[in-house]
Protein backbone atom coordinates (compact mmCIF):
# COMPACT_ATOMS: atom_id res chain seq x y z
CA UNK A 1 0.00 0.00 0.00
CA UNK A 2 2.47 2.71 0.92
CA UNK A 3 4.74 1.73 -2.27
CA UNK A 4 1.61 2.33 -4.48
CA UNK A 5 0.84 5.81 -2.55
CA UNK A 6 4.53 7.12 -3.09
CA UNK A 7 4.70 5.63 -6.89
CA UNK A 8 1.10 8.21 -6.98
CA UNK A 9 3.01 10.51 -5.65
CA UNK A 10 6.41 10.59 -7.49
CA UNK A 11 4.11 10.88 -10.56
CA UNK A 12 1.90 13.71 -8.87
CA UNK A 13 5.79 15.34 -8.11
CA UNK A 14 6.77 14.57 -11.87
CA UNK A 15 4.85 16.32 -13.94
CA UNK A 16 6.03 14.78 -17.30
CA UNK A 17 4.63 11.34 -16.26
CA UNK A 18 0.81 12.35 -15.84
CA UNK A 19 -1.69 13.30 -19.00
CA UNK A 20 -2.46 16.51 -20.31
CA UNK A 21 -5.80 15.97 -18.77
CA UNK A 22 -4.45 14.78 -14.94
CA UNK A 23 -2.25 18.33 -15.16
CA UNK A 24 -5.36 20.05 -16.38
CA UNK A 25 -7.58 19.02 -12.46
CA UNK A 26 -4.21 19.42 -10.99
CA UNK A 27 -4.73 23.03 -10.24
CA UNK A 28 -7.72 21.68 -7.87
CA UNK A 29 -5.78 19.65 -5.85
CA UNK A 30 -4.46 21.70 -3.55
CA UNK A 31 -2.33 19.48 -0.86
CA UNK A 32 -0.80 17.64 -4.34
CA UNK A 33 -1.19 14.31 -2.82
CA UNK A 34 -3.33 13.13 -6.22
CA UNK A 35 -6.92 13.54 -4.58
CA UNK A 36 -9.40 16.30 -4.90
CA UNK A 37 -11.69 16.49 -1.88
CA UNK A 38 -14.46 18.90 -1.85
CA UNK A 39 -13.59 21.64 -0.01
CA UNK A 40 -10.11 21.95 -2.55
CA UNK A 41 -12.04 22.08 -5.52
CA UNK A 42 -14.34 24.85 -3.25
CA UNK A 43 -11.10 26.76 -2.52
CA UNK A 44 -10.13 26.42 -6.63
CA UNK A 45 -12.95 27.31 -7.64
CA UNK A 46 -13.01 31.00 -5.69
CA UNK A 47 -9.21 31.19 -6.53
CA UNK A 48 -11.04 31.51 -10.25
CA UNK A 49 -13.40 34.26 -8.95
CA UNK A 50 -16.17 32.21 -8.31
CA UNK A 51 -18.80 33.25 -5.61
CA UNK A 52 -19.22 31.23 -2.45
CA UNK A 53 -22.47 30.09 -3.27
CA UNK A 54 -21.49 29.21 -6.87
CA UNK A 55 -18.18 27.33 -5.11
CA UNK A 56 -19.99 25.54 -2.74
CA UNK A 57 -22.59 24.53 -5.54
CA UNK A 58 -20.08 23.39 -7.47
CA UNK A 59 -17.54 21.48 -5.28
CA UNK A 60 -20.46 19.17 -4.44
CA UNK A 61 -22.21 18.50 -8.12
CA UNK A 62 -18.41 18.18 -8.88
CA UNK A 63 -17.49 15.29 -6.59
CA UNK A 64 -20.91 13.78 -6.29
CA UNK A 65 -20.82 12.80 -9.94
CA UNK A 66 -17.23 12.41 -10.75
CA UNK A 67 -15.79 10.91 -7.28
CA UNK A 68 -17.73 7.25 -8.13
CA UNK A 69 -15.82 7.69 -11.57
CA UNK A 70 -12.22 8.33 -10.36
CA UNK A 71 -12.91 5.54 -7.91
CA UNK A 72 -14.32 2.26 -9.71
CA UNK A 73 -14.69 -0.79 -8.43
CA UNK A 74 -14.73 0.94 -5.06
CA UNK A 75 -17.37 1.13 -2.02
CA UNK A 76 -18.79 5.15 -2.17
CA UNK A 77 -16.63 7.07 0.02
CA UNK A 78 -18.07 9.80 2.63
CA UNK A 79 -15.94 12.69 1.76
CA UNK A 80 -16.47 11.78 -2.50
CA UNK A 81 -12.55 12.49 -3.70
CA UNK A 82 -11.74 12.66 -6.88
CA UNK A 83 -8.43 10.54 -7.76
CA UNK A 84 -6.25 12.46 -10.18
CA UNK A 85 -4.56 9.38 -11.95
CA UNK A 86 -8.30 7.96 -13.02
CA UNK A 87 -9.63 11.13 -14.01
CA UNK A 88 -9.93 9.88 -17.86
CA UNK A 89 -12.88 7.85 -16.47
CA UNK A 90 -14.73 11.08 -15.66
CA UNK A 91 -14.79 11.94 -19.42
CA UNK A 92 -18.79 12.20 -20.54
CA UNK A 93 -20.23 12.25 -23.49
CA UNK A 94 -21.31 15.91 -25.74
CA UNK A 95 -17.84 17.20 -25.12
CA UNK A 96 -15.74 18.93 -27.69
CA UNK A 97 -13.36 15.48 -27.32
CA UNK A 98 -10.14 17.45 -27.23
CA UNK A 99 -9.48 15.07 -24.68
CA UNK A 100 -8.94 11.39 -25.75
CA UNK A 101 -10.18 8.88 -23.64
CA UNK A 102 -6.61 8.42 -22.04
CA UNK A 103 -6.72 12.07 -20.93
CA UNK A 104 -3.81 13.20 -23.74
CA UNK A 105 -4.94 16.71 -25.55
CA UNK A 106 -5.94 16.56 -29.18
CA UNK A 107 -4.56 19.15 -30.69
CA UNK A 108 -6.44 19.18 -33.71
CA UNK A 109 -9.93 18.61 -31.89
CA UNK A 110 -9.12 21.99 -29.78
CA UNK A 111 -8.81 23.75 -33.28
CA UNK A 112 -11.46 22.04 -35.07
CA UNK A 113 -13.64 23.84 -32.38
CA UNK A 114 -12.61 27.56 -33.48
CA UNK A 115 -12.75 26.64 -37.47
CA UNK A 116 -16.31 25.14 -36.73
CA UNK A 117 -17.66 27.95 -34.14
CA UNK A 118 -15.49 31.00 -34.26
CA UNK A 119 -17.65 33.29 -37.02
CA UNK A 120 -17.02 36.31 -35.27
CA UNK A 121 -13.38 35.97 -35.65
CA UNK A 122 -10.97 33.19 -35.81
CA UNK A 123 -9.17 33.77 -32.38
CA UNK A 124 -12.45 33.59 -30.41
CA UNK A 125 -15.58 32.31 -29.09
CA UNK A 126 -18.35 34.44 -28.26
CA UNK A 127 -21.20 33.31 -25.85
CA UNK A 128 -23.48 32.40 -28.90
CA UNK A 129 -20.93 30.42 -30.64
CA UNK A 130 -20.11 28.09 -27.47
CA UNK A 131 -23.92 28.33 -27.11
CA UNK A 132 -23.74 26.60 -30.97
CA UNK A 133 -21.00 24.35 -29.70
CA UNK A 134 -22.54 23.04 -27.10
CA UNK A 135 -25.56 22.20 -29.26
CA UNK A 136 -23.78 20.71 -32.55
CA UNK A 137 -21.78 18.21 -29.89
CA UNK A 138 -25.04 17.01 -28.09
CA UNK A 139 -25.49 13.45 -28.16
CA UNK A 140 -28.85 11.93 -28.72
CA UNK A 141 -30.70 11.27 -25.44
CA UNK A 142 -27.62 12.20 -23.50
CA UNK A 143 -29.21 14.28 -21.08
CA UNK A 144 -26.22 13.93 -18.22
CA UNK A 145 -23.65 14.78 -21.36
CA UNK A 146 -25.53 17.79 -22.26
CA UNK A 147 -25.60 19.36 -18.35
CA UNK A 148 -21.95 18.18 -17.61
CA UNK A 149 -20.73 19.83 -21.27
CA UNK A 150 -22.77 22.95 -20.43
CA UNK A 151 -21.49 23.53 -17.25
CA UNK A 152 -17.77 22.94 -18.31
CA UNK A 153 -18.08 25.24 -20.95
CA UNK A 154 -20.06 27.55 -18.68
CA UNK A 155 -17.50 27.84 -16.24
CA UNK A 156 -14.55 28.28 -18.81
CA UNK A 157 -16.34 30.58 -20.62
CA UNK A 158 -17.34 32.96 -17.53
CA UNK A 159 -13.74 32.63 -16.11
CA UNK A 160 -11.45 32.45 -19.42
CA UNK A 161 -13.49 35.34 -21.16
CA UNK A 162 -11.47 38.90 -21.92
CA UNK A 163 -12.52 42.03 -20.77
CA UNK A 164 -14.32 42.14 -24.08
CA UNK A 165 -16.42 39.20 -23.34
CA UNK A 166 -15.04 36.56 -25.47
CA UNK A 167 -13.05 33.32 -24.99
CA UNK A 168 -9.94 33.62 -26.93
CA UNK A 169 -7.36 30.58 -28.10
CA UNK A 170 -4.83 31.52 -25.24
Amino acid sequence: MASSCSTQLDEIENHDELTPLEKHVMFFDINKDGIINPWETYQGLRKLGRSIFRSVLGAVLVHLVFSGKTRPGKWPHPLFPIVIKNIKYAIHGSDSHTYDSEGRFVPEKFEEIFKKHAHENSEYLTSKEVDELLKKNREPKDYFGWLNARTDWRVLFDVGKNKDGVLTKE
